[in-house]
């Protein structure tokens, strides 16, 4: 016989019937029929090619057979056991907090359908969602996962990269209305523009493109990307959006194609530590799933 092809489900009646003597016993300890357990040890049996009680008025006789396969069975079941609380640990483990850490459009619009998802998957994990770009969070455990645009170089973090954020350029219908519309890039110059306040990736795009501009140069700045994305959906001027951000409000409308804005890759960020805790794990892996297809 192979050992892959032993049945160690009949194991428990074997042993309740070793331990209560008669078939009658050893199925009221299992909850289960007198027929059941005695088939049980009858396919045992035929697997080893032994007996292993010797059926008499009196009930069942274990024979040296079965007592040289109690201690093995006895270890199995308790390993069994073991088994089966660890398990249930973990379930335990699973409940809880998990702190998730990003930006704000992430925290903001991006995430919350997904954990929508997630909850209803997990709903035993609770979520706490800090809006921040600082890498700092996970390495002073003040966030469990994080969302970046950069990957961390922090050897005591593990990081995968689950999509990219396309970036294009978007103005208000009515701002557009009162203003035109630009058809090339250098139209822009004639424009009100969102800006950033200290952030000086907006002003290092324009001089990639030829154009110089200065702080002076934008109508409206912030470095607050809540503010940002506001400041384009009132209508204030012509901005830089990532497009899962603006999916939703047709009233934003795409301008200029022909611009090629380099799109961030987003990375999922965690500590090499807690990526283990089974509750951790769990949003991690579901966002790992999720991310691609909500940025596609």
């Amino acid at each position: 016989m192979h050992t892959g092809d032993f049945n160690w489900a009949l194991i428990p009646s074997f042993l309740a019937a070793l331990d209560r003597g008669s078939l009658m016993a050893a199925a009221r300890t299992l909850d289960t029929s007198q027929p059941t357990v005695g088939r049980h040890i009858g396919e045992l049996e035929a697997q080893l090619g032994v007996v292993l009680f010797e059926r008499t008025g009196r009930g069942l006789v274990p024979t040296a057979h079965a007592h040289r396969l109690a201690e093995a069975a006895r270890s199995m079941s308790g390993a069994a056991d073991q088994l089966a609380r660890q398990a249930s640990g973990a379930q335990l483990e699973a409940r809880g907090t998990v702190r998730i850490s990003a930006s704000q459009p992430v925290t903001c619009v991006l995430l919350p359908p997904l954990l929508r998802q997630m909850r209803e998957l997990h709903p035993d994990i609770q979520i706490e969602l800090v809006s921040s770009n600082a890498v700092s969070n996970l390495l002073q455990r003040e966030a469990d996962i994080a969302l970046r645009m950069v990957r961390p170089d922090q050897s005591s973090l593990v990081a995968k990269r689950v999509g990219r954020v396309t970036i294009g350029t978007f103005a208000h219908r009515d701002y557009l209305r009162r203003r035109g519309t630009p058809r090339v890039p250098t139209d822009l110059l004639a424009h009100d523009l969102v800006g950033n306040d200290r952030n000086t990736d907006i002003l290092r795009g324009f001089a990639a493109m030829g154009f110089p501009l200065q702080r002076e140069d934008f109508a409206v700045r912030t470095d607050d990307l809540n503010a940002y994305q506001a400041a384009v959906t009132s209508g204030l001027g012509v901005g830089f959006l990532a497009r899962y951000a603006v999916r939703e409000n047709p009233e934003l409308v795409p301008l200029l194609p022909m611009l090629d804005i380099p799109p961030l890759p987003m990375w999922l960020a965690v500590h090499r530590e807690i990526r283990s805790n089974p509750r951790i794990r769990r949003v991690w892996e579901f966002l790992a799933t999720a991310l691609p297809q909500a940025l596609a």
